[in-house]
């Protein structure tokens, strides 16, 4: 498949703006000024871009939300935050094609009519942060944004926005609330962002990956687009693989790409040669695949129907040297750390599920700890003010779906089935 994502993720300095121009950068910009806007949410739509931050929601319908009154101020922000464990494709784009983002985020301001871009970027990206904060100086100077862009009448300023690096800012309220300079905790819904969003006005909130699969569309037409990969969901998508695999990194391929291709042909295997024993398909919040469902394809609908979901496309690939018990504690003790603390079944629910896994990993588990687990899991789920707790409560569902004979090993012969210690 031809790269569109990271097509100039190997270039010399693409990060410049010289560069970038000479690799056709910008092209998509000016064309899409001399369209009306409404044809570009249009093309949007049809290309069937769904968001891939996570929800997988249409693209081109949340742009359509936003009110055409012209007289009212309208923000665009872009979640790169990227805290999701296992993920860093956002930051591959950052780093080295900062301008395929901006230019991605200048074409969706043009056609929601938003005057202000926001990028909210974790503090720890220093280097990211830096190089957007040099790549839209460089935009402003070659008048790709700033007032009365390329003689259009489209104004547009843009701004980058450091965070602390708190997990909950990944959720899109939390995000707002971040900007505005209040504590990163979820806003209640409704009024949603396209109402109500960023200092009150309508708001689109969209990730890096998303907006930067705007200016192919532009360019190539929206048919192009949702012929790659499956029908429900199209388009490229970058792979993060991280894991017991012999070549770990960001891979763009159709959307659906199967676990199988993914791990064995395009990341040479796995790392010590070491059976497969389970693969994380999203992120650490998506539940987990066995080898069973190695030929499950890598898309939003296909994941949904086996219990799990695409989530960020982290793919963390784990051998039969791991210990489930000590994954499920890690990440739990993650989400535990990074609750916001705003409701009680996440605030309290989280640590004490931490909790009981430590003590199950540390040999101190007691009988019924599996089902004492399994109804706090139930507790939580669906009960929570935004998706972190549902997130903890889902990857933990996967492990003991599939693997509880380890935790109740753990249990009756206080030690690991797997390292035996």
């Amino acid at each position: 498949m031809e790269k569109i994502l990271l097509k100039n993720l190997d270039k010399p300095d693409a990060h410049k703006i010289e560069n970038y121009i000479q690799y056709g950068g910008y092209k998509a910009f000016e064309s899409a000024l001399k369209l009306k806007p409404d044809n570009i949410i249009q093309m949007v739509k049809d290309s069937g871009l769904r968001g891939r931050g996570g929800a997988g929601f249409s693209t081109g319908l949340k742009w359509s939300f936003i009110p055409k009154d012209p007289t009212i101020a309208k923000y665009l922000c872009c979640n790169a935050d990227e805290g999701e464990p296992g993920t860093f494709k956002d930051r591959g784009i950052i780093d080295n094609d900062p301008h395929l983002l901006i230019e991605g985020m200048a074409i969706a301001c043009y056609a929601i009519g938003a005057s202000n871009a926001y990028i909210y970027i974790r503090g720890e990206f220093a280097f990211g942060a830096n190089r957007l904060d040099a790549a839209i100086k460089e935009a402003y100077a070659k008048g790709y944004l700033g007032k009365n862009i390329q003689g259009s009448g489209f104004n547009l300023n843009m701004y980058v926005h450091r965070g602390f690096g708190a997990y909950i800012c990944g959720e899109e309220t939390a995000l707002l609330e971040s900007i505005e300079g209040y504590r990163a905790q979820p806003r209640k819904k409704p009024p949603f962002p396209a109402l109500a969003g960023l200092y009150g006005k309508p708001t689109v909130i969209n990730n890096v990956e998303t907006l930067s699969c705007i200016p192919a569309i532009i360019e190539k037409g929206p048919e192009w687009f949702s012929k790659i990969g499956p029908e429900k969901s199209p388009g490229p998508k970058i792979y993060c693989v991280s894991g017991h695999v012999k070549r770990p990194g960001l891979y763009e391929l159709p959307m659906g790409t199967t676990a199988r291709d993914l791990i064995y042909n395009h990341c040479g295997g796995m790392l010590t040669d070491k059976p497969l024993k389970a693969v994380i398909p999203g992120g650490v919040s998506a539940p987990m695949l066995t080898p069973k469902d190695l030929d499950t394809p890598l898309d939003f609908d296909s994941l949904a129907a086996k219990g799990s979901m695409l989530g960020s496309g982290a793919v963390v690939v784990m051998d039969e040297s791991t210990c489930m018990v000590k994954t499920a504690y890690i990440v739990n003790r993650f989400f535990s750390h990074e609750s916001c603390g705003k409701c009680t079944p996440c605030r309290d629910g989280t640590p004490w599920l931490t909790n009981v896994l430590r003590r199950i990993e540390h040999g101190e588990g007691k009988p019924g700890d599996v089902e004492l687990l399994e109804s706090l899991c139930t507790n939580i789920f669906g009960r929570t003010f935004c998706p972190l707790g549902d997130g903890a409560v889902m990857a933990l569902r996967g492990a003991l779906k599939n693997f509880r004979e380890e935790f109740q090993y753990h249990i009756d012969h206080k030690r690991c089935m797997v390292s035996g210690r």
